[in-house]
């Protein structure tokens, strides 16, 4: 089944939740979980049981009636240690294979290439959108808000396409604060919260059309349950071959704040994973539910190599000290083109 969660991830978030959250709170981050997790356990290989190389010294023995006692005799097995190192050094060799293969698939996501050590600061709009698409007939006041109709949404990209706006990605926010890498003239990053089948039929369509990227948060329980007001998997592998970002925020959307280890463990890395297996891209960022969020949520963010996540309180201008709390700006359902460009220019 493709929404099953991944047995690295339940042997990690279930039998290491005690000394990952030392490993935390020491600020260790998952380099600690990675040694306990793959501390060697071929000695138990040791206890190598080819006893039949003992009959050589049981050819002594005058009486057969006592072969059976004498064969497994304690004094014989270290004797023969020589002869078992030699058949236990490739039976541990397959133990570890296993044992070590998440460890390179880690090391090469670093938290961050460590920076330059130069203040930065620069002013690049975080867009917020929800849902692309009409509010269905009864809609409240929040759905109302959170829907962008598709022919407002187009001329939103049409505005950015004609006044010389390009999409970056948080990835390269987060480089150029960090390191200085360079960043167009008007960057603009467009962020989709939720992961609606809209954010398929309609924002896809459109950003494609004005060559512009998205990044997605996907919530993954309703695609795991197949909820047709949701993203499938196919369309989330679709979508990324054609060069959107996905990322994870959360698993089924809860108040993840003053809760314990094993569920913001759970909540970060079963979509993180989930995302990751389907577009084989690492997932470096993450979107809090309703915007809440705690020390302690951002310190596991940390320690599974994420580079920062949003919020949703609003503004535009960042730092490398905000990257786990980069300010976004709110694109309401019912904000005429004129809105849209006078929230552009605010400088917040």
């Amino acid at each position: 089944m493709r929404g099953r969660l991944s047995p690295r991830w339940v042997a990690w978030a279930g039998m290491l939740a005690l000394p990952v959250v030392v490993v935390l709170l020491v600020g260790a981050g998952l380099p600690g979980l990675a040694a306990i997790w793959s501390a060697p356990t071929p000695t138990a290989t040791a206890a190598v049981t080819p006893a039949p190389t003992a009959t050589r010294t049981a050819t002594p023995t005058a009486t057969p009636t006592h072969t059976p006692t004498d064969t497994p005799a304690p004094t014989d097995t270290p004797t023969q240690t020589a002869t078992p190192t030699q058949t236990a050094t490739p039976t541990a060799t397959p133990t570890d294979t296993p044992t070590f293969t998440p460890a390179p698939t880690s090391t090469p996501t670093p938290i961050l290439p460590t920076p330059d050590g130069v203040y930065r600061q620069v002013h690049v709009p975080i867009l917020m959108y929800h849902h692309i698409a009409d509010p269905p007939l009864g809609a409240d006041d929040i759905r109302r808000d959170l829907s962008v109709p598709p022919d407002a949404f187009y001329e939103q990209l049409r505005y950015l396409k004609e006044h010389g706006y390009q999409t970056i990605t948080l990835d390269d926010l987060a480089l150029h604060l960090t390191r200085g890498t360079p960043l167009p003239a008007r960057p603009i990053i467009l962020t989709f919260d939720d992961g609606y089948t809209d954010a398929y039929t309609h924002a896809f369509r459109l950003l494609k059309r004005f060559g512009y990227t998205g990044t997605f948060f996907l919530i993954t329980a309703p695609i795991d349950n197949n909820d047709p007001e949701h993203l499938s998997w196919a369309q989330v592998e679709e979508m990324s071959a054609a060069g959107m970002e996905f990322e994870p925020h959360s698993y089924n959307h809860p108040d993840m704040t003053n809760r314990g280890y094993q569920f913001v463990v759970f909540q970060i890395m079963a979509p993180k994973e989930a995302i990751e297996a389907r577009t084989g891209v690492k997932c470096r960022f993450f979107a809090y539910p309703t915007g809440r969020y705690d020390q302690f949520i951002v310190d596991v963010l940390r320690s599974a190599y994420f580079w920062g996540a949003v919020v949703t309180e609003q503004g535009a201008t960042h730092t490398a000290d905000d990257l786990f709390t980069l300010r976004r700006v709110r694109i309401h359902g019912g904000d005429s083109l004129d809105t849209f460009i006078l929230t552009l220019s605010l400088d917040w």
